[in-house]
C-alpha cells in the first residue's frame, strides 16, 4: 500500500472510512436519511460561511462543475471563460457542449490572475450571462482571488461558477462576501474522503436564472433542478450513495473540529515552497501559491517519469506529474487535508532528496532539513 501526497485523492482517516462501512438503509425509503443528508449539506454550507443552498451530487468532482454548466446555459448565451491554467480553459468545453458561447479571457499560466487588467478589459466587454473561475488549478498549483474576482463580475451584473475543489477547506473561502453563485467542491481533496462526491453551492439568484430557462436543461443527471423540493417531497432523483455520503459527513465533521486547518496549510505550504527553492530546484508558478500543493520543475538531469517511479519504488510514497501542457514537465506534492502534516512532509522531503541524489540531480541543501527548520 503506497502513502499518498498527492493532490488528491488524499490520505482518509480511519473514522471516515469506519463511517463508510456502517449497515446501508435504502436512501429512497428512509427519510431519516433525507434529514443526515440535508444536515450534512448545511454544515458544508455553515463551513463555507454562507446561507445558500448546498446539494450533494453522486458522482467525482467533474460532474458538479458540468451541472453548474449545464444548468445555468441556455443556446447562445455568452460566456466568459477566465484562463489562467489547465482547468479554467476546460470550462469552455463545457459551455460549448450545451450550446453557450465561451469567450476565453486568457493570461500568463505561472501567474495568478491580474484583478486590475481584468478590471480594465471588463469596462468595455462584460454582455455575458456568467462567468467561470478556478479557485485552485490544480495541475499547476495556481490559486486566483475570488474574493476580488467574483464581486468584480457581479458588479456587471455577471453570475459566477467557481471551481474549488481543490482549494475549499484549505485555503479561505466566504462564499456570501465573495458573492458566488455556483461553488463546485469535491470529496477527494482538502476534505479528504474518498473519490465519488461532488457538491454545488447554489445562490438565490443561479436558482432564479435556472427557473427563467426558456429552454429545457440538456441534461438530467447534470441538472441541479431536479433537486428542487427534494426534502418537502422526502424524494431524490436517483438513488444516493448513502456509504459514500456517510463518509463525507465523518470528513466534514473532522474538519469543523480543526479550527486551525487554515493556519496549518499556510504553514505547511510556505514551508514546502522554501524547501524546493533552497535545494535548488524551481517551482512552476511565479505568483499565485496555493497551500493544497506545491508544483516544481522538473530538473534537466532527469525525467517526471524516473522522479515519480523512485519516489514510489524507494520509499513507498506517490507523488503526481501533471497533464496537458504540463505533461512530462513538473512534479506535484499534495499537501491537503490529511496529507498535510509535518511528519508526511519530512518523509516525503527525504524520498525526494534521496531520488534526486540516485537520479543524479545535484541538490544545494536537503529539502528534509530545510522544510523541518522552516515548519517549526
Amino acid at each position: 500500500m503506497y502513502k499518498l501526497m498527492t493532490p488528491g485523492p488524499t490520505q482518509v482517516a480511519e473514522n471516515v472510512r469506519m463511517a463508510r462501512s456502517l449497515p446501508c438503509t435504502n436512501p429512497d425509503l428512509d427519510e431519516t436519511f433525507v434529514d443526515f443528508y440535508r444536515e450534512t449539506c448545511e454544515k458544508i454550507s455553515s463551513l463555507l460561511h454562507t446561507k445558500n443552498e448546498t446539494l450533494i451530487l453522486g458522482g467525482e468532482g467533474i460532474l458538479g462543475l458540468e451541472a453548474a454548466c449545464a444548468s445555468l446555459t441556455e443556446p447562445g448565451d455568452r460566456v466568459l471563460v477566465l484562463d489562467n491554467g489547465i482547468y479554467g480553459k476546460g470550462f469552455a468545453d463545457f459551455v460549448s457542449m450545451y450550446g453557450g458561447i465561451p469567450e476565453l479571457y486568457s493570461s500568463d499560466y505561472r501567474n495568478t490572475l491580474d484583478v486590475s487588467a481584468l478590471k480594465a478589459f471588463l469596462k468595455d466587454h462584460h454582455d455575458y450571462k456568467y462567468a467561470t473561475i478556478v479557485h485552485g488549478d490544480t495541475p499547476s498549483g495556481m490559486l486566483n482571488d475570488v474574493s476580488a474576482i467574483c464581486p468584480l463580475l457581479k458588479s456587471y451584473g455577471i453570475m459566477t461558477v467557481v471551481d474549488s475543489v481543490s482549494a475549499m477547506f484549505g485555503e479561505e473561502l466566504d462564499v456570501d462576501s465573495c458573492r458566488i453563485d455556483l461553488l463546485c467542491g469535491g470529496s477527494q481533496k482538502v476534505i479528504s474522503a474518498p473519490p465519488g462526491l461532488t457538491f454545488v453551492v447554489v445562490s438565490d439568484d443561479a436558482k432564479r436564472t435556472m427557473n427563467e430557462r426558456k429552454t429545457p436543461i440538456a441534461s438530467f443527471y447534470a441538472n441541479l433542478k431536479v433537486f428542487e423540493h427534494y426534502y418537502e417531497e422526502k424524494w431524490f432523483p436517483y438513488t444516493m450513495p448513502i456509504s459514500d455520503i456517510r463518509g463525507l459527513r465523518a470528513a466534514i465533521e473532522n474538519i469543523e473540529n480543526d479550527p486551525d486547518i487554515l493556519k496549518r496549510h499556510a504553514r505547511i505550504g510556505e514551508a514546502s515552497r522554501k524547501a524546493i527553492t533552497a535545494a535548488g530546484l524551481r517551482l512552476y508558478l511565479e505568483t499565485g501559491f496555493s497551500n493544497t500543493v506545491t508544483v516544481f520543475e522538473v530538473p534537466a538531469e532527469t525525467t517526471a517519469k524516473a522522479i515519480l517511479d523512485t519516489v514510489r519504488d524507494d520509499s513507498g510514497i506517490l507523488l503526481a506529474g501533471s497533464f496537458g501542457c504540463l505533461a512530462g514537465k513538473v512534479i506535484r506534492i499534495g499537501h491537503m487535508g490529511e496529507n498535510a502534516t509535518i511528519p508526511n512532509l519530512l518523509e516525503t522531503f527525504d524520498a525526494l532528496d534521496r531520488a534526486m541524489k540516485k537520479l543524479g540531480v545535484p541538490l544545494k541543501a536537503s529539502m528534509k532539513e530545510i522544510f523541518e527548520e522552516a515548519v517549526k
